[in-house]
């Protein structure tokens, strides 16, 4: 099962991967730090497609999660719907019944590597790392997130909702306090959304170990 250790393994720089898509909203684990002891950290259910299950022999818990790339991806944009109903009273002021704002994400990616390891990463059910990694040049994306194939392969079985894990700068998720503004190394929100589209075109196909792709996904929240 994944822990705080796997999660922190599988980021290579100081912050994780901004996108994560999960068959779950994960468990809220302690991570105390100094000056910190209540910091908390949401990690996946389960385990990560991917990730060697070790001697985890249910396999209901096998494939819960996928880390996203970063590689040459755009910028995600935040649209908001505000669902309300607005009406004027009958001494001309608007009065608004409100009843929820849902948010829609869109992002996309340039030149992504197809597959994001030569061959199966195995990561380390412990460590998150691969044994692939860094070994004649055999990962393909920069950060070990999915490639172009894995993308799809996630969109192709989910045609219901499932959670996105998002790490950006959102300290006000955290309070208005001090503490507040030290969660920038975690994933700070967390969404339940559905595909609202997937696009992906090859770009330029590679001699014996990948294709370039571009691919473009919007989400919507239930």
């Amino acid at each position: 099962m994944s822990t705080l250790s796997y999660m922190a393994g599988r980021k290579k720089y100081g912050r994780p991967q901004a996108m994560l898509w999960s068959e779950n909203s994960g468990t809220l684990v302690s991570a105390p730090i100094p000056g910190d002891p209540d910091f908390k950290v949401y990690v996946p259910n389960g385990l990560e497609i991917g990730q060697d299950p070790g001697s985890e022999t249910d396999t209901s818990v096998y494939n819960q999660f996928l880390t996203l790339s970063d590689d040459n991806r755009s910028q995600i944009d935040f649209n908001f719907t505000r669902i309300e109903t607005r009406e004027r009273m009958i001494n001309g002021r608007m009065r608004s019944y409100h009843i929820a704002d849902k948010l829609t994400l869109t992002t996309s990616w340039s030149m992504l590597p197809s597959r994001s390891y030569f061959n199966v990463p195995d990561f380390n059910p412990t460590t998150g790392k691969s044994p692939h990694a860094g070994s004649n040049n055999l990962e393909y994306t920069t950060d070990g997130g999915a490639g172009g194939v894995e993308l799809l392969d996630w969109y192709e079985n989910h045609k219901g909702p499932f959670w996105v894990y998002l790490a950006y700068d959102k300290y006000s998720n955290f309070g208005k306090d001090s503490d507040a503004y030290g969660h920038l190394a975690q994933y700070n929100q967390l969404i339940q959304m559905y595909f609202s589209d997937f696009s992906y075109s090859v770009v330029k196909r590679g001699n014996n170990n990948f294709d370039f792709w571009n691919i473009s996904v919007i989400l919507e929240e239930v």
